[in-house]
């Protein structure tokens, strides 16, 4: 027989593999003390990549240094349907294709992701298989199978019924490519070049007025306040007095709040609830109203008044062009900022008042923080307990809702 030159680990590595699934050696024995690790299950947006390597490699190590303790070890592999981030993805290859998944119905836009999920769920389990993984395949879970929707389901429930699920409206991340709400873990951030636009707001009967800084001013629209801090001394006589909302004639009332940040800009704080996060906690705490100036694409609607049907960019364009015409511009000073965008497909993401489905996380959150504060629960390296316990105390209500078609 001719060896050849170089080793060639394909057909040696998978025979071996074989015996031991056929010899049952990944599967639990239900002897000895028992040991589980449930694989954190690979989206099946594509292929698996080295991060994924990696982290079923050290898997693989805990796993046969435990059976060869004597333990009786489950360590559970499966994949993960990633509603947003397979729509996405199915989405862009249907891009390639000339099309978009508003060509097709939701049934047939479904099927072609479920063929798409056959493909790369036998894909990711191949390259799994490649790397020698002792993972139970008797047990291969997908988080579309039938039981663990059915989990969903009745964890949904259950928390209703406590009360821990509520409807409201709030403001939430909206990604208008994807046409979806993005929880915040959904949402990341980028440092970008940007401007401060300083803007006059004449007082209401006096020749007097406030300049602001805004690093959007197409959202002035649906200012409905100024806000100063209650102790900036530029500002004390102000409180209480009337703005006047400029290119608009809307009248906004002066108030005094703890939020602003005296430092930035001029101090002196447009407050627009419908598409800010904090605007929207001022809104709430001095019963300001809420006006929404743009539609699920991001397209300014009648709220806007001539500016109806711009683009957000677009509008702040003409809304600029329209301040330095009438003489409400002051400066332009060039920044940079931290921008938030999709996490799928980058799109900027726009702060919206919408109706949506939230779960109450405080309630939540507070068994998790007593388990690490009395050591239940340990970090390594203990700095990540800190980080740990500001996240679970600063916890904010966590939007489930998703306008998709794909998922749960």
């Amino acid at each position: 027989m001719e060896i050849g030159t170089r080793y060639d680990p394909t057909n040696i590595e998978m025979k071996w593999y074989k015996k031991w699934l056929e010899r049952g050696y990944f599967t639990p024995k239900g002897s000895g003390p028992k040991y589980s690790i449930v694989i954190p299950p690979p989206n099946i947006t594509g292929r698996i990549h080295m991060g994924h390597a990696l982290n079923i490699t050290i898997q693989d190590i805990l796993s046969r240094y435990k059976r060869m303790q004597g333990f009786d070890v489950l360590w559970l592999p499966g994949e993960d349907h990633a509603g947003i981030a397979t729509q996405t993805a199915v989405e862009k290859y249907l891009g390639t294709q000339g099309k978009s998944r508003r060509d097709f119905t939701r049934e047939e836009f479904l099927k072609i992701v479920w063929d798409w999920a056959t493909k790369y769920r036998e894909e990711i389990k191949k390259q799994i298989m490649s790397i020698g993984a002792s993972v139970d395949w008797t047990r291969e879970r997908f988080t579309l199978d039938e039981g663990l929707s059915k989990a969903v389901r009745k964890v949904f429930v259950e928390l209703y019924k406590k009360g821990l699920i509520y409807k409201g409206k709030y403001i939430v991340n909206w990604c208008h490519r994807c046409g979806t709400v993005l929880s915040d873990e959904e949402v990341e951030y980028h440092e970008e070049e940007g401007a401060l636009y300083y803007i006059r707001y004449p007082i209401k009967d006096e020749e007097d007025y406030l300049v602001i800084a805004t690093t959007r001013p197409e959202t002035m629209l649906g200012d409905t306040a100024v806000a100063v801090h209650p102790s900036d001394e530029r500002y004390r006589n102000y409180i209480g007095k009337t703005a006047i909302l400029p290119l608009v004639g809307r009248e906004l009332p002066i108030i005094a709040d703890n939020y602003v940040d005296p430092s930035f800009g001029t101090g002196a704080l447009k407050v627009t609830p419908a598409h800010d996060p904090n605007d929207y906690l001022i809104g709430q705490r001095h019963n300001l109203p809420f006006v929404d100036i743009f539609d699920e694409n991001i397209v300014i609607n009648e709220n806007g008044g001539k500016f109806k049907g711009l683009t957000a960019s677009e509008a702040r364009k003409a809304v600029v062009a329209e301040l330095e015409a009438q003489g409400y511009l002051v400066k332009i000073e060039k920044i940079k900022h931290s921008v938030g965008h999709c996490y799928r497909c980058d799109t900027v993401v726009e702060p919206r008042l919408m109706d949506q489905w939230f779960v109450s996380m405080k309630p939540l959150a507070k068994r998790a923080i007593e388990a690490v504060e009395n050591n239940e629960v340990r970090f390594i390296p203990e700095r990540w307990r800190k980080v740990y316990l500001n996240w679970m105390y600063e916890i904010r209500d966590w939007c489930i809702s998703r306008q998709l078609w794909w998922g749960h």
